[in-house]
């Protein structure tokens, strides 16, 4: 039988069965693997074993590895088929089985782990549950493909591994320790990766670059209490007057970040890449839209969506001090606090970032005044090598699903597996994924399309059976 029509009559059996796989998915839904709450450790851990069994089902050999690197932790889920005949790839599918906390539930027009098919406003039929898009909905696309793969032809066209985290919505801090210690079992040729989106309904998309981070908190201690304004007004210092003009400088009238060497090794998209970018958002309101805004607010000379995708932004997420309660109080307060982060690009040093921004902190303050800082972790960007064989094959096949040209995109937050995967087993991660912008993911009333959940399946049918025609 033919390449071509092995994959067919996969797709006409996907096809066939789309109630048994939705029922399928509902069942992984319906358990509140929340990872953030204590009281739900016994929930993930059954999603863990649900998991673990529908792997048993494909005939893969898996199993619940316990984590306990960084802390004890919800277990991972490991499942390796076995290698077909021939040199075809080997490919490493991750995804998580951890969801967001529910609240605020009384917005959830349905139980959040009751899952069923509504309407949206567009009319667009959706599985409205936690976890639908992110990501048991995206996790079991894939499983559910080579299902398909399995039941007609008995085996798989690539060798596939499969690792299943139940901790990436509460830090991950087990991952990457996880990922070394298991690096013989985890090495592959590359990784595959469902939990990012589209950039827009019809559009399928690989993710080839992600921002990293430097999340930081800084406190201006000045008097050792607080003081009466009217008593020391003008003579002492105020913290809350120092914190607002530092952090007002640290981007200048074009909208550029001033720490020294802040850009270093930041590079701008070809000509190329900036056009296709364009043409899926022609102006910032079309990016902005659902916000209430319209107009770019960072730097100079990038769209909205170049400077989302590809350029480093420093925002404040939080300030506090003095008295925030009802009514007035004339105080100067003692401290204040400010949460500031930094989303970097490939080529950028989140060590050398840090180093800078609190120097720049710390001279903009009187000799007498405090600076104290709190780390919130850090992590550098990601970007897929154009020399990879894997991208074009992946798009070639989400192409030819969705009828229409697969495109790359960035990613302006931080997908950290990515990055660890590059680091511990030194191998490029594909990131494909099918969720949309309005799927309200860590919100209430979350949702996955049915046209992302039946096209996600058959996208994968189609990229294991190009990948499989690759030479290692």
């Amino acid at each position: 039988m033919s390449f071509e029509k092995n994959m067919t009559s996969v797709l006409d059996h996907i096809d066939g069965r789309m109630e048994q796989a939705q029922e399928h998915l509902f069942e992984l839904l319906r358990i509140p693997s929340i990872s953030t709450q204590p009281q739900h450790a016994e929930d993930c851990r059954q999603a863990a074993q649900w998991l673990c069994d529908d792997l048993k089902s494909l005939n893969m050999r898996a199993d619940i590895q316990e984590v306990s690197w960084a802390k004890p932790g919800n277990p991972m889920v490991v499942g390796h088929s076995e290698k077909p005949t021939g040199s075809v790839p080997h490919v490493l599918f991750y995804g998580h089985y951890d969801v967001q906390p529910t609240d605020p539930d009384e917005l959830w027009k349905t139980p959040p782990f009751e899952p069923r098919i509504v309407k949206d406003e567009t009319g667009r039929s959706v599985i409205v549950a936690r976890g639908a898009s992110d990501d048991k909905g995206q996790v079991m696309t894939f499983l559910e493909a080579c299902r398909a793969w399995k039941d007609v032809h008995g085996s798989l066209p690539v060798q596939v591994s499969v690792l299943l985290e139940g901790e990436e919505e509460s830090g991950g801090e087990n991952l990457l320790p996880f990922l070394k210690a298991h690096a013989d079992e985890l090495k592959a040729d590359v990784a595959l990766v469902c939990d990012t989106a589209m950039p827009d309904r019809v559009t399928p998309a690989v993710t080839t670059s992600l921002r990293g981070t430097v999340a930081e908190e800084v406190e201006i201690v000045a008097a050792s209490q607080d003081l009466h304004s009217g008593m020391y007004g003008n003579a002492a210092a105020n913290p809350i007057a120092l914190l607002c003009q530092a952090l007002s400088g640290l981007r200048d009238d074009e909208g550029r970040v001033t720490l020294p060497g802040f850009y270093d090794g930041v590079t701008v998209p070809d000509d190329a890449t900036r056009e296709q970018w364009k043409r899926l958002f022609p102006n910032d309101a079309t990016l902005l839209a659902g916000t209430g805004l319209s107009i770019a607010a960072g730097e100079k000379g990038f769209s909205a969506v170049e400077q989302t995708w590809c350029r480093p932004s420093c925002e404040i997420n939080g300030i506090s001090g003095g008295y925030e309660g009802e009514g007035f109080k004339t105080v100067l307060p003692a401290t204040a606090k400010a949460k500031v982060s930094f989303r970097l690009v490939p080529g950028q040093n989140p060590d050398h970032v840090r180093e800078q921004f609190r120097a720049y902190m710390k001279r903009s303050v009187p000799a007498d005044v405090q600076v104290r800082f709190t780390s919130y972790g850090g992590s550098s960007g990601f970007a897929v090598s154009r020399q990879s064989a894997f991208l074009p094959a992946t798009l070639k096949a989400l192409s030819e699903e969705w009828k229409t040209e697969a495109v790359t995109i960035g990613c302006g937050g931080s997908i950290p597996v990515a990055e660890e995967v590059r680091q511990a087993l030194g191998m490029d991660a594909l990131m494909v994924g099918f969720a949309q912008a309005d799927d309200r993911i860590h919100s209430p009333n979350e949702q996955y399309g049915l046209d992302s959940f039946r096209h996600g399946i058959r996208s994968w049918v189609r990229i294991l059976a190009e990948l499989s025609t690759l030479s290692v």
